[in-house]
């Protein structure tokens, strides 16, 4: 089943979405994260969407705007994808291949819940930045609240499945990360979800032998394919992930897991990493990003100008007196 949420003669709303794009809106739902959050197993939610009637009540996809499939509490963003890791690091760190302490864990960080766009929405550039990045992931969401998961119960917390766009300033991110703690305005202004919420059980049928989807993903830049690869080529599976970031806390309904970019051309600083240059550019605005992720969908944005940074000072030099 497939879950979106538009907005159509200014009203917000929660539809069930058939094949020929069809809405089936859910009477008085606005809000696929207050629903998950009363109904976030898998189980209840497709009941809930069980519940559309049987004549259609709402418009056809292509007449509205769709919104977010949700608004997440938070959003963690992973890093799976070893080929991603090594063209990335050689492009932004400048060094080669993969750190071994990547293999031990899946690491991620917290990504920013009040910068998510709607898969059409136009992205601004992020202020100070000129060398604006698309990054191709799909994202697994919480449906139901879990702590110290193991892999194998973490799959009955897992709800659905959406593309996921982690735009990327990378001049800003490579400035912030010479300071050893991680991305931040370099990754802070825009994270593209959509189209829908793809329910887990519609993915199923992609899921190999060794429990990862395999997913077929296609970054396009203005209409020409600039990367391909496997969802199935991650290093950990989204239950596995699930798993980490439940150790210690919780995960709670509508939580947001990327599973990190992927390779071969997932985005462009990795083919900057192995050519050796910019090529292709970073992206502009007038530039349209397509990412598709099969047996979920395709999100579309494209690339407008964005605000002058407000200016901040340096930070100074103190004398360090005591008292």
């Amino acid at each position: 089943m497939r879950f979106a949420t538009y907005e159509y003669r200014n009203r917000r709303q929660v539809a069930v979405v058939e094949e020929d794009g069809t809405l089936y809106p859910l009477p008085g739902v606005s809000s696929l994260t207050g629903l998950l959050a009363e109904r976030g197993s898998l189980h209840e939610l497709l009941d809930a969407g069980s519940a559309k009637p049987d004549v259609p009540t709402g418009p056809h996809v292509s007449d509205v705007r769709l919104l977010p499939p949700l608004q997440p509490p938070t959003v963690r963003d992973f890093v799976t994808f070893e080929e991603h890791v090594e063209g990335v690091r050689k492009s932004v760190d400048g060094a080669a291949g993969v750190p071994e302490q990547w293999y031990a864990a899946p690491t991620f960080y917290f990504a920013n819940p009040y910068a998510v766009y709607g898969p059409h929405d136009d992205i601004p550039v992020p202020p100070g930045s000129s060398v604006l990045d698309f990054e191709l992931e799909v994202a697994a969401v919480i449906g139901k609240e879990g702590r110290d998961l193991t892999p194998e119960h973490a799959r009955d917390h897992i709800v659905g499945y959406t593309v996921f766009n982690d735009w990327s300033a990378r001049d800003l991110q490579s400035a912030e990360m010479k300071v050893g703690l991680g991305p931040c305005k370099g990754k802070d202004t825009a994270t593209t979800l959509g189209p829908y919420l793809v329910t887990a059980d519609e993915l199923e049928r992609y899921r190999d032998a060794d429990g990862f989807l395999r997913l077929a993903l296609t970054a396009e830049v203005n209409g020409q394919v600039v990367g391909k690869d496997l969802l199935s080529n991650m290093s950990w599976t989204f239950e596995e992930m699930v798993a980490y970031a439940s150790r210690g806390t919780v995960v709670r309904p509508g939580d947001v897991l990327g599973s990190g970019t992927c390779g071969n051309g997932g985005c462009l600083a990795e083919l900057w990493g192995v050519r050796g240059e910019q090529d292709p550019a970073p992206l502009k605005p007038g530039d349209t990003v397509t990412l598709t992720a099969e047996g979920i969908g395709s999100v579309s944005n494209t690339v407008v100008s964005g605000v002058d940074p407000v200016p901040v000072p340096a930070g100074r030099r103190r004398s360090r007196e005591r008292p």
